[in-house]
């Protein structure tokens, strides 16, 4: 099957957003399909982070449509952590919120990122690259068919960068549909479309300049 012929998990139609007099978001038009890896891309200050909060709901648009297939997994560039909770606290209380029957899968994503050790740990005393891999954990431990990950890798060094570029496309390969906002020019090749967000709309091409 094509490209063009899987289904969407994604669309954006004519999106707006606007600050007050501040439009951020200008007309925004974005398809994104079953067992795709999307990059967005653009300068500081471009609106990415706009985007995503709309994509995944967090703000509402202030024209235009969105749709998204099923649930979604949101990775802010913020963590979403307890600092006085452990790893495993947080596991349970997102499993909870999942409605999970169990937290393998949160295990098998520890795993994979390398700090399958750190359960008891409390979230305030990790390093920050290891708050981030637990971050993008809480957002991936329920498999959603759409994953939007803001900057998802930050603090991460160069083993787990590869580690989690590996799992994107596991991820990708299974079917799952994954938005990535990204800043380095040497991960646009891990994507199979990039689009540049500027002057508040997208154009498919790869710079970030």
């Amino acid at each position: 099957m094509s490209a063009a012929e899987r289904e969407p998990r994604l669309v954006l139609d004519g999106v707006h957003r606007s600050y007050g007099s501040r439009a951020v978001l200008r007309g925004v038009d974005l398809t994104v399909r079953a067992g795709s890896l999307v990059g967005i891309v653009g300068e500081n200050g471009a609106g990415k982070s706009t985007l995503l909060r709309v994509v995944v709901g967090e703000l509402r648009a202030s024209r235009g449509e969105v749709w998204r297939a099923g649930e979604v997994g949101y990775c802010p560039q913020r963590t979403v952590l307890n600092p006085l909770l452990s790893v495993a606290q947080h596991l349970q209380l997102f499993r909870v919120a999942y409605r999970l029957p169990h937290v393998r899968r949160a295990h098998a994503l520890l795993d994979t990122l390398g700090c399958a050790d750190r359960l008891a740990d409390r979230a305030g005393s990790l390093s920050g690259g290891t708050q981030q891999k637990l971050n993008l954990v809480l957002a991936l431990m329920h498999d959603p068919p759409l994953l939007v990950l803001d900057e998802p890798y930050q603090g991460f060094d160069w083993d787990t960068h590869q580690r989690f570029w590996r799992l994107a496309h596991t991820l990708r390969d299974g079917g799952q549909s994954i938005v990535v906002v990204s800043h380095l020019i040497h991960d646009l090749d891990h994507f199979d479309a990039v689009h540049r967000l500027s002057d508040g709309v997208l154009h498919e091409g790869g710079a970030t300049a």
